[in-house]
Formats: structure tokens, sequence, C-alpha cells
């Protein structure tokens, strides 16, 4: 049986697929931002969908991260496990009912349960390819930088 910990760092994720990752959060953060700056809803509507969406992403990345821990036999107690996945259904409820009671079109709706949907698929991809790159780095730090006679150094 291979170990975790190994598979895990042999495996370097490709330049395209992190770019991809920072880019689709990048996206729907933004456009679920100016979907909220523009909205014809009250300041504190706003709080609410901000706090939400800030939760949740919180909450996605929390959860990654202690699943991976515990795959890795990191350990993780049961009680920040239980808590990242309780905040992260908080997050998806809160999102769901909010959106459901709110005074918005169909459309909107969608629009800014997309965004969220979006971005914690896109948080959880992001915080994935750091640890990833991190553990290949560790295994497979940067070689120094070679000087050759006559021409500078660079960095």
């Amino acid at each position: 049986m291979t170990d975790v910990r190994t598979h895990h760092q042999l495996g370097r994720p490709t330049a395209a697929f992190v770019g991809a990752s920072w880019v689709a959060l990048g996206l729907g953060a933004s456009v679920y931002f100016i979907g909220l700056y523009n909205a014809q809803m009250a300041l504190s509507e706003k709080g609410f969908y901000l706090a939400v969406f800030l939760l949740g992403l919180f909450a996605a990345i929390s959860v990654q991260k202690a699943v991976r821990d515990r795959a890795e036999d990191v350990p993780v107690t049961g009680a920040y496990l239980g808590v990242a996945w309780g905040m992260l259904l908080v997050a998806l409820a809160l999102m769901s009912v909010g959106l459901w009671n709110a005074d918005l079109l169909l459309s909107e709706k969608g629009f800014y349960g997309i965004g969220f949907a979006m971005s914690l698929f896109a948080v959880v991809a992001v915080q994935k390819n750091v640890r990833d790159l991190a553990a290949f780095r560790s295994v497979h730090p940067d070689p120094a930088p070679v000087e050759h006679p006559g021409y500078p150094t660079i960095g």
C-alpha cells in the first residue's frame, strides 16, 4: 500500500490548474462582490451576505485542511473537524435561506448562489494547490543559483 504522504509529495499541480483555480476564485468572488456592491438592498442585508460569504470560504478551507491532515496522519481533533463541517453547513444554510427569503429577482438569486458555490469550490482547489506545492517544494527544494564567471547573478 502506498503511503499517502509520499503520494501527495510526489505530485505537483500543473501551472494551468493552479492558475485556473485562482482565476475561478477571483472571478467568483469578484462578481459576487460587484453584485453585492450594486445591489438595491439595505446595508444590513449586504453585510449579511458578505459575512456568510466569508464564513463559507473560511469553513471550506478549514474542512479541506482538516480532511487532508487526517489523510496524512496529522492529528486533527474530532471537535475541530466537526466545527469546520458545521460552519460550512451553517454557511450553506444561511445563504440558501437568505436567498430564498430575499426580495430579489430569481436571476439575482441564482447569480449570488452560483458566485458563492463557485467561490467555495475554487477556494478548496486553491488551498489544495498551495498545500501540494508546499509538499512538493519540501521534497524538491529549488537548486541554488549557479554563478557563471563574468555574468551577474539575478535574484
